[in-house]
This record gives C-alpha cells, structure tokens and sequence, in this order.
C-alpha cells in the first residue's frame, strides 16, 4: 500500500528535502497529502517550502491543527515544537536535526560544536517524541570537522550530509526498514547537550582578556553572513569582528 505522507519543513533544508519527496509522490511511491510550514526565506528570491508545494498543487496547511491523520509526519527544521497530540496523528513522525545526537540538541549545534573543539559532527533522523531531538535515532550519517573550521563551512558539510542521509534512507523510511536506536543507550559514550537559540546573544560576545586562541574560536563560531557578527564591548560600544580578525 502506498503510504501518506505530511511534510513540515522550513528554510533551504527543508525546500531540498521537499523537492525528493514530491519526487516520490510524482513516482506514486507516497502520497503526499501536503504541507506545512513558514514564509520565511532567506531573500525573495529563493524557493521555500510553500511556494514549492504551491507550485506543484499540495496542500499547505494553515497550522498543526489542520493536520490529517498520515501514515509518516516527516519535519525538516519546521520552527514549532509539536505537542503529543500532532505526533499521534501519524504512524511515524521522524525529524531531521543537523548534527549529531544525543551531543547537539537544541539550536547553534554548530557554533557549540566548533567552541567544543569538536572533531566529529554529523547529521540524524530520529523519532520525534514531546522532548527537543530527544526520540530514537533511525539513521544518522558522521563527518571529519576540518581544522580550523567555520561556522559557515560547517553548515554546508552538515547541509550536504543531510541531504544525502534524507534521501538515502527515503525508501529504507517507507518499507519499515528502520532499526532504531535509543539516545539513552548513547549518551555516555556520546555526551549531551541541549541548547537554546538565545545562548548564540551570550556566545557572540567576546572578552578581550580572553587568550587570542578563545577569541578566534568564538569568531570562527559564531560569524556567518546575514547574522549579526561577534563583537566586544569598548565603551559602551559595540565593535564588530570581520572573518579578517582572526589573522590580525
């Protein structure tokens, strides 16, 4: 039996994601019952989640509460944190984080990751349960971090790997091939941590009595185009630090 799917998702992520299912769906290898998410994007001129379900003839919902019962509810960087009452809908309800778990839950897993001087990151589909990236792992895919790495260069490794990892594991997804694996079981091997999109305010803000290594560090985490840039606090004033502070 072909099997319903609902799709939340947001940002570009989510439009790449979005486009491999409405694939399938084009295939009659799911159906595709339509869409929920927000009209952010990063510039008018860039596809987003609903403009593309719009342009293929999906519905897109107006709000979780809209939602029909599904067999699969699939979230993309969706922005809403679902109640138990929108997971019971589906049979399945999976989310992709981008980054590992249980280390990087939460929000600016790359930053975090990249004041860690971690060396490994990744990216994870997992069960979606009422706690935040905190449900059974299903499948996951792990990269080297480069030396002296970016956040920026980061998020493209993470947004390559997601991408394949999402379609890799599409059909594995709609056929129950799927052995999953508890956070619980990893977290001692693994770590954990849960952060918040706040935290990025606190780490942006750089002490210059920190030694030169700690300042470059926050830099290279926290400086991405489009965002407000690190900065340090002299007399009462913000100073902002370009990616050419770091080899000043």
């Amino acid at each position: 039996m072909v099997k319903k799917i609902i799709f939340l998702g947001g940002k570009q992520i989510g439009v790449a994601c979005l486009q491999h299912v409405l694939e399938m769906h084009n295939a009659q290898k799911v159906i595709l019952q339509g869409v929920l998410s927000n009209t952010r994007v990063a510039n008018a001129n860039q596809e987003s989640v609903a403009s593309l379900a719009i342009k293929n003839n999906i519905t897109v919902f107006t709000n979780l509460e809209a939602l029909p019962e599904t067999d699969i509810l699939y979230s993309v960087q969706y922005h809403e944190i679902l109640k138990a009452s929108h997971i019971l809908k589906a049979k399945l309800a999976l989310n992709l984080h981008m980054a590992p778990l249980p280390e990087y839950r939460g929000c600016n897993q790359f930053s975090f990751a990249i004041l860690d001087n971690a060396t490994i990151f990744g990216t994870t589909i997992h069960k979606i349960d009422t706690r935040i990236d905190h449900g059974d792992i299903a499948f996951e895919k792990r990269f080297a971090i480069p030396e002296k790495c970016w956040i920026e260069d980061l998020y493209k490794l993470t947004y390559d790997a997601s991408v394949e990892l999402f379609k890799e594991s599409f059909e594995n997804i709609l056929a129950n091939k799927i052995n999953f694996t508890t956070q619980q079981s990893l977290e001692l091997e693994r770590g954990t941590q849960l952060h918040f999109r706040k935290e990025i305010d606190e780490i942006k803000k750089i002490d210059l009595h920190w030694d030169k290594e700690k300042i470059n560090r926050h830099i290279r985490a926290t400086f991405m185009p489009g965002f407000e840039p690190p900065y340090c606090i002299v007399d009462n004033e913000k100073k902002y630090f370009t990616k050419e502070s770091v080899h000043a």
